[in-house]
């Protein structure tokens, strides 16, 4: 409260536009910015068909993997990516944290589970990535429930009003940095990106709002693999971000980096080093 929260510290080095810009554009949606971008696909694919020569049948490294990878790492390296706006102010989170969506069963109709997971792209490999992530989609496919999965469950049981007053208070919580750090870290839309992949059901990327609720300040989707005239494949890569949080050169060098890493995929298997400041 008044400076300080749970999740993350405020950013003091703003310009005063940078500073006042919260106060023109009070919600997130007021500031969204929109950027679409063309992958290349064929060296990730490539990188991809060989890696899972060694890994096990059942949990092979997938495009989606590279896609989440590239961007928790970009991320750690770019850090005014992972800023958002609350209660007029501007904060650096803590941690690389990524929420994605995934289809309970690939069948139409049936349920999506949203993942929220810390990526740490400053000591974990690829694989150890890859791995804990299976992990968690089979806790989820289990049909077992989450901590915010729970609180949802019990909130649907009051009658609509209490949700209503209760949803009102912890929008009120959160504004003056009173959430506690175990609700807002089981909680999706506390996150520094989500992302959802459009190509495994063959779609191409689209664009998607983001919450008023939470701090998540960007959505990718990624669409389908194309191929080109040339015969070379590709995907397209849409953004949605709250402009508020870094000016448009950062973002669209950092985005670049997101793109380079899933073309030059040997980037992706080791740690990176995380920058610090902007």
């Amino acid at each position: 409260m008044f400076g300080r929260r749970t999740d993350a510290t405020l950013v003091r080095d703003l310009t005063r536009m940078r500073r006042f810009m919260p106060y023109i554009s009070p919600r997130r949606n007021d500031s969204l910015f929109f950027m679409p971008q063309d992958v290349a696909a064929d060296a990730a694919l490539e990188f991809v068909k060989k890696q899972n020569l060694e890994r096990p049948k059942n949990r092979p490294i997938t495009l989606f993997h590279l896609f989440l990878r590239s961007c928790s790492q970009a991320v750690a390296l770019r850090p005014g990516l992972n800023r958002f706006v609350k209660g007029g102010k501007l904060w650096q989170r803590d941690g690389v944290w990524i929420t994605f969506s995934a289809k309970r069963k690939l069948v139409d109709g049936s349920p999506m589970i949203t993942i929220k997971r810390r990526f740490r792209p400053e000591s974990e490999t690829l694989d150890e990535m890859v791995d804990d992530i299976y992990d968690k989609l089979e806790f989820g496919r289990a049909g077992k429930k989450t901590t915010s999965d729970k609180e949802m469950g019990f909130m649907l049981r009051l009658p609509g009003p209490a949700i209503k007053v209760l949803v009102a208070l912890a929008r009120v919580a959160d504004y003056y940095g009173l959430l506690p750090r175990k609700m807002i870290d089981a909680d999706p839309l506390f996150s520094s990106v989500f992302l959802a992949n459009l190509g495994s059901i063959n779609y191409p990327a689209g664009y998607h709002h983001l919450w008023e609720y939470g701090t998540t300040s960007m959505f990718g989707t990624m669409g389908r693999v194309e191929t080109n005239a040339d015969g070379s494949r590709k995907f397209v890569a849409n953004w949605t971000y709250d402009e508020r949080i870094e000016d448009g050169l950062y973002s669209y060098y950092s985005l670049r980096m997101m793109r380079k890493r899933m073309e030059k995929p040997e980037l992706l298997i080791g740690p990176v080093k995380s920058a610090r400041g902007r």
